[in-house]
């Protein structure tokens, strides 16, 4: 497996494009599955989960293509993508490709909207907690379909169609949301989700899926009105940029301190982020080209946080967080509330020289003078990026192996930091 190695201790300044959102672009091309016609997306991020989502969609009979380099064009623009399902030629998603990634689990919505039936095999993905999918498959049962679980796959049939309901989710999901708009926009009747997710991620797909003629009310809001329609059309659809990569370089800037424009951010999108970091005392500007991020070297300032639903700290930047509070000037504490399982890169950051007390969800993270390089290994995506961020404050040479997580979520990330400064490479196994 390739690693990368990382010798610390250098300023980043300069420029980072940051990539579409990874969790947008997912959705948005399991959406697909519900017309007949042509989806068209643009600034698709190159990861290795949209390659294998690719793969999934293909053997459902999506044809799929993205449009080659243009003139002008400098390789930091997003892929354009076109999805057509002009016919679904198999219903099932096997364990082989669902296993490898969480998300792939949502075509079971729209292939049972668009088919009327879906065998689609139990989650996989990053080990960071049970994640069950009872409120997906409650969703599904209250717009009329069979649900049953036989050998590890859901089996899911609607013979006579999907009739709208009122979901109402007991804690906020944003899988199940997600399963639950993209079901009920072809349901007969009128729809409402309560307690929808509202991640902005999930705004994003569902203005896509308005742009195809769904008709959704409340988006952006906690409650989603949905009245069903007979069949979605074409439409072209832009994915919006990647918060939590924008929070995640914007942890490395201030980690390392220096000055990065992160071109193409929106601070909206993760204003919760950018309040943790001015409590750290870094200093974050919003521009006509992104977001600017600066720390001059002075101290950083410990913080309390406690991770939440959107518009709350997200749980995919907790572990970056961590990193950043090893190097605080006192106690930081983090506390976990979405995900059971999600310190395991804590004995990681210790063997760099982090001094981090865990207590069931709650982390204490005491400052230290200095981390020293160290070969770490990566246990999933985020915690795999949170051992980056460490390794360029570092004193010597980290190595972080099994960086193929990394390769899930984060688009030419070594080529994003080497241009502002960083010495990180790739070593191929």
């Amino acid at each position: 497996m390739d690693r990368i190695r990382i010798r610390g201790g250098h300023r980043l300044n300069g420029e980072i494009h940051i990539s579409g959102a990874k969790n947008a672009a997912l959705p948005l091309m399991i959406a697909s599955l519900l017309t007949d016609d042509t989806l068209t997306l643009r600034n698709v991020p190159r990861l290795a989960d949209v390659a294998l989502l690719m793969r999934i969609l293909g053997n459902h009979g999506v044809d799929i293509s993205v449009d080659g380099k243009r003139a002008g064009m400098n390789g930091i623009q997003g892929d354009t993508m076109h999805l057509t399902a002009r016919t679904i030629v198999d219903t099932t998603a096997p364990y082989e490709m669902v296993s490898r990634m969480r998300a792939s689990f949502w075509v079971l919505g729209p292939l049972l909207a668009r088919c009327g039936q879906a065998r689609v095999s139990l989650p996989g993905g990053c080990a960071i907690g049970t994640r069950p999918v009872d409120m997906h498959l409650q969703a599904f049962e209250a717009l009329g379909a069979k649900v049953d679980i036989e050998a590890g796959y859901v089996l899911a049939s609607a013979p006579g169609g999907l009739k709208g309901a009122r979901i109402s989710f007991p804690k906020v999901s944003v899988g199940a949301t997600h399963a639950a708009l993209m079901t009920a926009v072809l349901a007969r009747g009128e729809s409402v989700i309560e307690n929808a997710a509202r991640e902005p991620e999930i705004t994003d797909v569902a203005h896509c899926l308005a742009a195809m003629g769904a008709q959704i009310e409340g988006i952006g809001t906690s409650t989603l009105h949905i009245q069903g329609v007979e069949r979605l059309h074409s439409a072209t659809h832009e994915v919006l940029p990647d918060r939590i990569e924008t929070g995640t370089y914007a942890m490395a800037v201030a980690m390392t301190g220096g000055d990065v424009q992160l071109i193409g951010a929106r601070q909206d999108l993760f204003d919760s982020v950018v309040d943790v970091l001015g409590q750290a005392g870094v200093a974050v500007q919003e521009t006509n080209r992104g977001v600017r991020i600066h720390r001059n070297g002075t101290g950083l300032q410990p913080v309390t946080v406690t991770t939440a639903p959107y518009p709350g700290f997200p749980t995919d930047m907790q572990a970056q967080l961590m990193a950043l509070m090893t190097r605080s000037e006192g106690v930081s504490t983090i506390t976990e509330t979405i995900f059971e399982n999600r310190f395991m890169h804590v004995q990681e950051l210790a063997r760099l020289g982090a001094d981090i007390s865990l207590d069931g969800d709650c982390a204490s993270v005491r400052g230290v003078e200095r981390l020293r390089g160290a070969e770490v290994m990566a246990t999933d995506l985020r915690a795999s990026v949170s051992l980056v961020i460490a390794g360029l404050a570092a004193e010597g040479e980290t190595t972080v192996h099994r960086v193929y997580h990394l390769d899930r979520g984060f688009e030419r990330l070594e080529k994003k930091l080497v241009a502002c400064g960083a010495e990180i490479e790739r070593l191929a196994s």
